[in-house]
């Protein structure tokens, strides 16, 4: 639960100290701007709202690694859903509704997440999962999501170093093996999940893990 706050803590934080002209930058999402990203993010946000007032009386069929499927191809950005998520951005037109918009519901979830009973079956598509492992999951969300927010906005600050040693560990449980030890878990983050290519040395280092990459998660 507390990891889940400082790293959406974290990711809120960084979005509300953005200059306007870094929303019309690319983000590490492909065919997504800065804006879109945050957009994708006040959604996450109503997401976890919804969630976790929906209780489900069935045992667990997820938990914190398997509430994510697992797909071989990067996003390409021409999903219905995702293009909705893109018009749905240019709505805002200023960068401080959008700011305002991810702080209202985002501090809402915050606040939520906090309340939360930890062993609550909460129900979220279609599957049903503990409050706690559901939380445990968006840490993964939050600290990808903030890297896609930094990957062109070099003087950003990075997701906690908790925050990315965590989701490092839950990428490997996805894997079924780890990372090697010379990646940071940044670069395994990065490289794990498609968001850049490994050079030619972390192909060597990676060994048969390179032949299964990438993690896309969804």
């Amino acid at each position: 639960m507390d990891l889940f706050v400082r790293a959406w803590t974290a990711l809120r934080t960084a979005v509300a100290e953005l200059p306007d002209e870094d929303f019309a930058r690319p983000s590490g999402c492909a065919g997504w701007l800065v804006r879109d990203l945050v957009c994708h993010l006040v959604i996450d946000a109503q997401d976890v709202l919804i969630t976790l007032v929906t209780p489900a009386e069935t045992e667990p069929t997820r938990d914190a690694v398997t509430y994510w499927d697992v797909a071989a191809t990067p996003p390409t950005g021409d999903d219905p859903l995702d293009a909705l998520t893109v018009r749905l951005a240019a709505a805002y037109e200023e960068p401080r509704l959008l700011k305002f918009h991810l702080d209202d519901v985002g501090s809402a979830a915050g606040r939520a997440a906090e309340l939360a009973d930890p062993g609550l079956r909460v129900g979220t598509r279609g599957e049903v999962i503990t409050a706690g492992d559901y939380l445990a999951a968006y840490v993964l969300e939050w600290t990808l999501h903030h890297l896609d927010l930094v990957a062109h906005l070099p003087d950003v600050a990075e997701p906690p170093a908790e925050g990315l040693a965590r989701s490092r560990e839950m990428l490997e449980k996805i894997a079924g093996t780890a990372f090697p030890v010379p990646f940071s878990d940044q670069d395994a983050l990065l490289v794990g999940t498609g968001r850049r290519s490994p050079t030619d040395t972390e192909k060597a280092e990676l060994g048969e893990l390179a032949a299964k990459l990438p993690f896309v998660l969804g």
